[in-house]
């Protein structure tokens, strides 16, 4: 079994069992964004979250291996993504990417913002005009050493 299968099993899972991110996440003791990013093929589960997550979707326990191997990360199957709303960030990142990383370096200085210390939080906020959604980027500040 390969990871693409594996992540196809939990999904058909977490549909049959009608389980969101959120609930799977707090039931597991852990960040959303984190387990949602590990349950699309990004990051391994340990061994001890694998199999709490195939007792509370009762998928197969072949595929509790594979969700603990560590994965081939980036999901991106083209450049620029053609889903509309990952292609939506990609264009946000095309137009403010330099922005971002003139504002880092202004108040950082020379280096960059870690993907792997790194944190994600989605959030849904409420205002007059209707519902916004916030993302939050949380990476560690790496400095460039020469």
């Amino acid at each position: 079994m390969n990871r693409s299968e594996a992540t196809e099993l939990v999904r058909e899972a977490r549909r049959r069992k009608g389980s969101g991110y959120t609930d799977l996440a707090e039931r597991l003791g852990v960040d959303r964004a984190w387990l949602t990013a590990a349950l699309l093929g990004q990051h391994p589960l340990d061994a001890r979250q694998a199999e709490q997550l195939r007792e509370l979707l009762e998928f197969p326990e072949e595929v509790v291996p594979v969700l603990a191997e560590i994965p081939h990360r980036g999901s991106l199957e083209s450049v620029p993504p053609t889903d509309p709303t990952i292609y939506r960030i990609y264009e946000a990142l095309q137009v403010y990417g330099t922005t971002i990383k003139e504002l880092i370096n202004e108040d950082f200085g020379d280096g960059i913002m870690s993907a792997i210390t790194f944190n994600l939080d989605v959030q849904r906020q409420e205002t007059e005009e209707g519902p916004r959604v916030r993302i939050v980027l949380d990476g560690k500040f790496l400095p460039y050493k020469w």
